[in-house]
């Protein structure tokens, strides 16, 4: 049992450590639901804000309170009032939203303060640290409507924040502001964890909602069909939301996404909309390549480049799973380290997920694409075909008019992008003498 054990924990360590080193230092905007805490996910959530500090990332929380100040109206007999899906907040509702604040601060903050017994985090100590960071302002009046004390965010105390974190607490902020002249405003979650997050330049936004994701077809049910699109690239965000009608309440697709679209747009590298329901959707978002939900994310952020001498051990590392089942012709470090200059490399967080080497054969105006490789989690998110377009595109520049490749096991990818077969003997007169027969390696042709 222990050796089964071993051969899976050990590879699943090696590939979470890299997210462990990049995120160090780093900081984080988590806004949870009020639906989250009232549907009894807080103290699970607890213990993930608290792994995730220890592995050295600073943790900003800002709780929504939703439901509980619905409830608090229900007690009291009022209704709650809302208009282009915000709240109207009338001096009732305002009792009713610093009542909900004041008893889910005191549940979160008791919360970290059990010493997490029975946990991961058994015997950790997580100091939480609260306190006015916000200056507020009225809406005002929008369209004939009054929202009464809902307000914006006028203004955040980034310094006060960062010296909290300087000092190893959790930052956490209730949705609620006053004005210079003590005026409280009832402010919204998303609102607040996004201007928060732009302020700081965080590195992420994340949101742990209600709903699953955002779907590839948004405006369709999510099912097999229409899976959640875990990436979205940052110009296909703003499209999408161009498309989708304004939001009237959290479940509409474009509630979440417009604050992810926002923090994207003002400096934060990736915002995150994801599911509570799932167990641990935090740690298997931060810490597991594809992750549980949707993610905005600056395609400046995800690089293609050529490779450099510091990039050997990371390629040799990439490929050598490939070499030990028979898919790649083994490469030996010296080889690799003579020809980086022809590979091409994708990453993503600083990691490695594929490579690609271009070998030029000018006399027959002919190119070869080899070593193609990309990680098993990363397959399926299109790194292959950026990879290629690159390949091809480095081939082109210097005069190739055909690009090939050689493969026992991938022939169908190939062939779905416009490869065809051909014969060995088609093969440059170099590079057909070191064809290896024994593998039987299919060659195939693409024009460019």
């Amino acid at each position: 049992m222990s050796t089964v054990f071993n051969f899976t924990f050990v590879p699943w360590f090696r590939s979470v450590a890299p997210y462990i080193h990049k995120f160090r230092h780093q900081t984080f905007v988590v806004g949870i639901t009020g639906e989250a805490i009232a549907a009894g996910k807080l103290q699970s959530i607890v213990q993930d804000l608290a792994m995730i500090q220890a592995m050295g990332v600073d943790i900003v929380l800002v709780h929504g309170f939703r439901p509980q100040v619905n409830e608090q109206l229900r007690l009291k007999n009022h209704q709650p009032q809302f208009a282009a899906g915000v709240r109207i907040t009338d001096p009732v509702a305002l009792d009713c939203a610093q009542e909900a604040a004041g008893q889910l601060r005191y549940e979160i903050e008791a919360a970290f303060s059990q010493g997490l017994p029975n946990t991961p985090m058994a015997g950790a100590r997580v100091r939480v640290m609260s306190g006015n960071f916000l200056t507020a302002r009225p809406v005002g009046i929008v369209d004939g409507v009054d929202f009464q004390h809902t307000g914006l965010v006028r203004k955040v105390d980034v310094e006060g924040i960062r010296r909290a974190l300087n000092s190893e607490a959790m930052v956490l902020i209730s949705p609620f502001g006053f004005s210079p002249t003590g005026e409280a405003f009832n402010l919204s979650m998303e609102e607040v964890a996004t201007r928060v997050a732009c302020e700081l330049k965080a590195h992420k936004l994340i949101f742990l909602t209600e709903v699953p994701g955002l779907a590839s077809n948004p405006l369709e049910p999510i099912s097999e069909d229409n899976p959640i699109d875990t990436e979205i690239p940052l110009a296909n965000a703003r499209r999408m939301l161009a498309q989708l009608p304004a939001p009237e309440q959290p479940s509409d697709p474009s509630f979440y996404l417009r604050h992810c679209v926002r923090a994207c747009e003002h400096g934060v590298e990736r915002s995150h909309i994801l599911p509570f329901a799932v167990d641990g959707s935090l740690l298997l978002e931060i810490y597991v390549h594809d992750g549980v939900g949707t993610m905005v994310i600056d395609e400046k952020l995800e690089e293609l480049r050529e490779a450099t001498i510091d990039d050997v051990g990371s390629i040799i590392q990439l490929i050598e799973p490939f070499e030990n089942d028979g898919t790649l012709v083994k490469r030996d470090r010296t080889e690799i380290e003579r020809d980086i200059a022809s590979y091409t490399v994708i990453e993503h967080d600083g990691v490695i997920f594929g490579c690609a080497a271009l070998h030029i054969y000018p006399e027959a105006q002919t190119a070869e694409m080899a070593a193609v490789t990309v990680s098993p989690t990363a397959q399926g998110t299109g790194d292959g075909e950026k990879l290629l377009k690159r390949i091809e595109k480095r081939a082109r520049a210097q005069g190739a008019k055909t690009l090939f490749v050689l493969t026992t096991r991938t022939m169908h990818w190939f062939l779905k992008r416009g490869f065809e077969p051909a014969s060995p003997d088609w093969l440059p007169q170099a590079r057909k003498a070191k064809y290896n027969w024994s593998r039987k390696s299919q060659v195939l042709v693409k024009s460019l």
